[in-house]
């Protein structure tokens, strides 16, 4: 991969790419601050499935795109982070006993490692956040940079199994597919998506 020359001005198609994934950054968040005050957990779930589908796709468009590269050798103070603990607080009543699940971390490591959605999906939340920032603050090779060193180290692989463990949800539910877990959880899935909006589906 060819580094973008941090001392050249960025060209009008970086420029454009850079817009665009803002857009759908800034579109994640302000769904998932949406999503935290549903008061149906069921059609949260689709929805949920929907929005990490969407930002997965931009992560996968900065994961294939050449490495970015910061100006400064640090990076430039956008503030203090935003307070998401109410954000992720609701999403762990709302989702209750799906909320925890178990995952591979690193499919050649195949440890199996606990999470949770409400935890996860807040972590992908600050990541994403902290890149827009630095966009709106003009600091397009910064949030560049940032979106895709944070998409491989960290929210990427996060999106990608949240996505899973809700993908899971839904097919038990269609399916009547096996989830690993206590019967419990697997009855708090089908109480919960059974109350959900047919408009969801």
């Amino acid at each position: 991969m060819t580094e973008l020359n941090p001392t050249t001005p960025l060209d009008p198609e970086t420029e454009d790419f850079a817009q665009q994934i803002a857009d759908q950054v800034e579109s994640f968040l302000v769904a998932l601050r949406a999503i935290a005050q549903e008061n149906d957990g069921g059609r949260a779930i689709s929805l949920l499935l929907l929005e990490i589908s969407q930002v997965l796709l931009a992560g996968a468009r900065l994961g294939a795109q050449r490495d970015f590269t910061p100006i400064a050798e640090y990076q430039p103070d956008v503030g203090p982070e935003p307070d998401l603990d109410a954000m992720r607080l609701r999403l762990a009543t709302m989702l209750d006993a799906v909320d925890t699940y178990t995952y591979v971390f690193d499919p050649y490591v195949p440890e199996v490692v606990e999470g949770s959605l409400s935890d996860d999906l807040t972590s992908i939340a600050t990541d994403l956040e902290n890149g827009l920032r630095h966009y709106r603050l003009g600091n397009v090779a910064e949030a560049l940079w940032w979106w895709q060193f944070s998409y491989v180290s960290s929210w990427g692989n996060l999106a990608g199994v949240a996505l899973n463990a809700l993908l899971s949800v839904v097919a038990h539910d269609r399916l009547d597919a096996e989830i690993l877990g206590e019967e419990e959880q697997l009855a708090a899935a089908d109480e919960m998506l059974e109350g959900r909006d047919p408009a969801a589906r």
